[in-house]
């Protein structure tokens, strides 16, 4: 699967739990251009979604790290722009754990639908650690 294969296939994902998507949102700012692959709302939601498809040989959780501030980064401009708040979300190809960095929640595919099921208490659980 190529990786944007893999983006559509994130979107399909959103889709199915009812979610409202638009695909590779291009925006501009004071700070030049940006994109999110997909942008999901529902429930009052804005989801900034930024599909990463590595393989075994990258040093992912490193990878993933950085991306995620980068994402964040992006979101908030977008958010800005959007006059709403913007909720970063990186879902990523490799199997691995659902974990939070810098703002922004990661979420290996193969957890994709937990997650949706359960986006509330996922979101509630991170903005408590967070605050702490």
């Amino acid at each position: 699967m190529k990786w944007q294969e893999f983006e559509e296939f994130v979107r399909e994902v959103f889709n199915k739990h009812g979610y409202e998507t638009k695909f590779r949102v291009v925006f501009k700012d004071s700070e030049g251009r940006g994109e999110i692959d997909v942008v999901a709302e529902r429930f009052g939601l804005i989801l900034a979604i930024d599909a990463k498809k590595y393989t075994e040989g990258w040093h992912r959780t490193s990878a993933l790290k950085t991306q995620a501030r980068k994402h964040v980064d992006r979101c908030k401009r977008f958010s800005e722009l959007k006059g709403s708040e913007v909720i970063p979300i990186i879902v990523s190809f490799i199997d691995d754990s659902i974990f939070y960095h810098s703002g922004c929640i990661v979420v290996p595919f193969e957890k994709l639908n937990d997650f949706l099921l359960n986006i509330h208490a996922y979101l509630i659980d991170f903005n408590e650690s967070e605050d702490r």
